[in-house]
């Protein structure tokens, strides 16, 4: 059996909440097929588990995420089986991910790239460490994912953004409020934590509530990868 690309850790610090680790550091965390299903399987377990209030997502090691893992597209070329199963992979995540129904904060420990970029900004919260950038280079040779980051921080932002490409460090990327507070990587879990805390003060009904408002307010009208 192939050892799971995902850490799954619960209870989070003693919280009704669960941690889930990208855990592919010799691969800057990419999101290959088997760990984009990882992450919708657990996510559509927990979104179902009524002990659950808050759900992290992180990387291992000193990258976040480094996007799609760009070998397989590789692959993809030639393998149109292959092809169809990568493309079916990644929009039962994004659907998974901006779907989910309480929720979700990024704890950004490092850079998020293209895709890593994208997986940061579907989730609801985002704590950063002073490490953590951000950026599409994917623009210059492939589509990017726009509707999540408009919907966060507005056209102007995030047109400059999906069009050029630039890098964003973690100081400008708070100013542009595309996270929502900045830490030293070795306090970055403690904040975490205190947020994943305040979260889940609330009641869990009451976070499905908010979280359904939300999702209704985005518009997001499409679950398809090329179409975000």
């Amino acid at each position: 059996m192939t050892a799971s690309s995902l850490l799954v850790e619960r209870p989070y610090g003693d919280l009704p909440a669960v941690r889930l680790t990208l855990d592919r550091p010799e691969r800057k965390n990419a999101l290959s097929i088997a760990l984009r299903d990882d992450l919708s399987d657990a996510l559509d377990a927990l979104g179902d588990d009524e002990s659950v209030k808050c759900v992290v997502v992180t990387g291992a090691g000193d990258v976040f995420c480094s996007g799609f893992d760009l070998t397989e597209f590789t692959t993809a070329i030639d393998d149109p089986e292959f092809a169809e199963r990568l493309w079916a992979s990644s929009d039962r995540y994004h659907s998974a991910l901006v779907r989910f129904p309480l929720p979700t904060l990024a704890a950004i420990n490092g850079p998020a790239i293209a895709g890593g970029f994208d997986l940061a900004i579907c989730c609801d919260l985002r704590v950063a460490a002073t490490t953590a950038r951000f950026a599409h280079p994917e623009y210059t040779f492939g589509p990017v994912v726009y509707s999540p980051l408009h919907d966060l921080v507005g056209g102007a932002v995030a047109r400059d953004l999906c069009m050029t490409g630039r890098t964003v460090d973690a100081n400008e990327a708070q100013s542009l409020r595309i996270v929502n507070d900045v830490v030293d990587p070795d306090a970055l879990d403690a904040a975490t934590l205190a947020v994943v805390e305040r979260v889940c003060a609330a009641p869990r009904e009451q976070l499905l509530r908010t979280k359904a408002k939300a999702l209704a307010r985005a518009r997001l009208v499409t679950d398809a990868t090329l179409d975000l």
